[in-house]
């Protein structure tokens, strides 16, 4: 093993399996019901990232061949977020979060020239960026579509104020939707006393100084963060408008409002409506 690297073999793999297996034990003893998702998502991240490793010499060597891994992290980014929040049917507009996240933030970058026009640097940042807007897009959504289902009673309550849909539902939804940022302010809130992220070990495993690398990961977690807030901002404005939803539940969300489908709507009673209605006039106050 150098020095500065990790050597792929048979101690490898070992180290991998064991950190597998408590990861699993973890979830079994914690009956958290994700011991099948952990060994699955392990599997996967073996394949794919061998899969990667294989490739990536061949794409690095052209624009087009890295523009085009481009397009598919973007496109299993969607997929994945799709179906995290909804279904890849009804949730396939989660793209635009994801793309309106990171092209404004990759922009700025290659523009200001802060990272050198490479292949073997733009690849990495751009599958930064998508992995974090992806992250976002998702925890928005999820957050946003079970806020309006469980508190429909509160939306109906901001309908009979005579809030617009939209407006109605943003104003149930927005609060937690809003706790989709929370992963990405607090690791940069504490980059460099708690942890030390992967651009920042990765420049220093590669010869850079600590200076070089202190810089390169300033300007992910910045970029991270106006790419996340994009994303989910977008998202939430999705959710609120009906365009991204879901194929079962309590309420149908349509372009024109989120309708009820029965009139036992969970969180729609009237003392709950009442309640809203209390809580509104105070802040108004």
């Amino acid at each position: 093993m150098g020095q500065a690297t990790v050597s792929a073999g048979p101690v490898l793999a070992v180290v991998l399996a064991a950190l597998v297996t408590l990861a699993v034990a973890a979830a079994a003893i914690g009956r958290l019901g994700v011991s099948r998702a952990v060994i699955t998502a392990s599997v996967r991240a073996v394949v794919q990232l061998g899969a990667v490793s294989l490739l990536i010499a061949a794409v690095l060597h052209s624009w087009w061949a890295t523009a085009g891994f481009i397009v598919l992290m973007t496109l299993v980014a969607t997929a994945t977020s799709a179906r995290r929040v909804s279904t890849l049917r009804l949730g396939w507009l989660v793209i635009l979060p994801i793309v309106f996240g990171v092209a404004p933030a990759g922009t700025v970058i290659v523009a200001a020239g802060t990272m050198p026009m490479t292949e073997v640097a733009v690849l990495p940042i751009a599958g930064i960026l998508i992995g974090g807007a992806m992250t976002a897009t998702s925890l928005a959504g999820r957050r946003a579509l079970d806020e309006l289902r469980n508190r429909h009673g509160e939306y109906e309550a901001a309908l009979a104020l005579g809030f617009l849909p939209r407006d109605a539902a943003l104003e149930v939804a927005r609060p937690t939707a809003a706790q989709a940022l929370v992963p990405a302010l607090d690791q940069t809130r504490t980059v460099g006393l708690v942890t030390l992220p992967g651009a920042f070990v990765g420049v220093l495993l590669g010869g850079g100084s600590a200076v070089q690398a202190g810089a390169t990961q300033l300007l992910v977690l910045i970029a991270l963060l106006a790419a996340e807030a994009i994303a989910a901002a977008v998202t939430l404005e999705l959710v609120a408008r009906g365009l991204i939803r879901r194929p079962h539940g309590t309420e149908t969300p349509t372009r024109s409002g989120w309708r009820s489908r029965t009139s036992t709507t969970p969180g729609s009673s009237e003392p709950e409506r009442r309640s809203w209605l209390a809580r509104r006039g105070k802040r108004q106050r």
